[in-house]
């Protein structure tokens, strides 16, 4: 790879480049902002429950929140790179002005294609398929209806690879090739350029996988073309391409901290506890600033404002230092070389970062209230996939499964015409996981007869 050829404004479903001011970075920024997808975020669980009075990140407002991380990641390291020996004319202007853009886009659709009730949703829809894998659908197994790539898509869904399905695929009655991003958007975000298959935890960009075999072509041409450099055909295995360590580190910057600051607004985490906390962190990352630092924060009179003061310090000081090794890792990340996050290079030199994680998994992630939340939707979504996949399935619809197939939307009907029973399953898995966890609830109720539907 080299930074002259891997960006580009082609878009998916488009042949034409963009016309107008707004160049084609900046539109994929406004569609998705204006796009259904991105608003349902705002009903789907970052961490705590959604409802009460209590104000927490949900995973819309995370999202927003990222992108403003993003979009200055996207500035400084473009501002940098702007001053390499780069060969073409445009690439000076647009590392400068449009690779924020970038990575400010790629942020807001990071977490596009999670399902509702946050992890526990992707692990639901997978567990369905693997505790069903040998019972009989008109007479098939259910694991024997699929190949073994298309199998590892479904007892591994991954939100990632379901991201770039919600962006590229085109749905029935709508537009061709989705959201019609840009390659150079959608590259930012294939934060694992592999195929189920080519799964490998001892590989950053191999952890999970980044796409569906239904998008396969679709995320080929997107490499290609943008020079990301191949690993392995089969599977399909590519090195990751620069732009998406900025838009993890965005990801990683937000919700490592900002976790942290609702759990406080919860009282999961005292006060004192974490302003020690922050503080020690603040020392490592800006040591020459502490005094000041902590002189201001202890004028706050409001602890959440105090804390919600050093929020924003850390997050400032991260960006700066995440940037900064970027760019003394830029020959290996260009080459594809570099197998680790930025954040996770910056805690060799800011330790607090893994006592934040610890704290994390211990005290906020196993709360009996974000437990209580994740066995809810762990078995609200297994119950849906059990009502509607073997409606789907059955070569002779009972009544029960002919109403339950005229409650999924046109646009998710493409199994009417479906050749392959992977497709079929696809249709449903994008009207269940693009459901916010309120109306996959409400749906679950009247389903299974707990409430009666009406009019209202």
């Amino acid at each position: 790879m080299n930074f002259d050829d891997i960006f580009s404004e082609r878009r998916v479903g488009y042949d034409k480049p963009s016309q107008g001011p707004r160049s084609g970075f900046q539109r994929d920024f406004d569609r998705l902002i204006f796009s259904s997808g991105f608003r349902r975020l705002q009903n789907k669980t970052q961490v705590f429950p959604l409802p009460g009075t209590a104000f927490v990140h949900n995973r819309l407002t995370h999202s927003l929140e990222v992108a403003s991380v993003g979009r200055s990641l996207g500035k400084m390291a473009g501002e940098r790179i702007s001053e390499l020996d780069l060969k073409k004319p445009d690439s000076k202007d647009f590392y400068k002005y449009e690779l924020a853009n970038v990575i400010a886009a790629g942020c807001l659709a990071h977490d596009i294609g999670n399902p509702a009730f946050g992890h526990s949703g992707e692990s639901a829809i997978s567990a369905w398929f693997l505790e069903n894998q040998n019972n009989h659908f008109s007479g098939k197994k259910l694991i024997e209806r699929f190949t073994e790539a298309e199998w590892q898509d479904l007892i591994n869904f991954e939100g990632n690879a379901n991201s770039i399905r919600i962006l590229t695929h085109s749905f029935r009655g709508r537009f061709k090739g989705g959201y019609g991003l840009t390659y150079t958007t959608l590259a930012s975000i294939l934060k694992y350029p592999c195929e189920s298959t080519g799964r490998d935890k001892q590989f950053k960009h191999r952890k999970k996988f980044g796409f569906f075999q239904s998008e396969k072509q679709t995320i080929l041409e997107v490499m290609n073309t943008l020079g990301m450099i191949p690993e392995q055909d089969n599977p399909l295995i590519y090195k990751r391409h620069p732009f998406v360590y900025l838009v993890e580190a965005a990801d990683d910057i937000c919700y490592n901290i900002v976790d942290m600051e609702d759990a406080h607004r919860l009282k999961i985490l005292g006060t004192e506890m974490l302003s020690e906390v922050f503080i020690n962190l603040l020392r490592e990352l800006d040591p020459g600033q502490i005094d000041r630092n902590i002189k201001n924060y202890k004028s706050i009179g409001d602890f959440n404002e105090g804390i919600a003061f050093l929020r924003a310090i850390i997050i400032n000081q991260l960006v700066k230092n995440c940037v900064e090794v970027f760019n003394n890792f830029l020959p290996d990340i260009i080459q594809g070389k570099f197998n680790d996050s930025l954040m996770s290079q910056l805690k060799q030199r800011a330790g607090t970062l893994g006592e934040i994680e610890k704290i994390s998994a211990e005290k906020i992630y196993n709360h009996n209230t974000v437990v209580q939340v994740e066995v809810a939707g762990y078995h609200i979504m297994g119950e849906l996939l059990g009502l509607f996949v073997p409606a789907l399935l059955s070569h002779n619809l009972n009544s029960k499964d002919e109403k339950l197939l005229k409650l999924i939307p046109y646009q998710f009907t493409e199994f009417e015409k479906a050749g392959t029973d992977y497709e079929k399953v696809l249709n449903i898995l994008d009207f269940i996981s693009g459901m916010t966890d309120e109306f996959a609830t409400e749906m679950y109720r009247k389903l299974k007869g707990i409430t009666t539907p009406s009019h209202e």
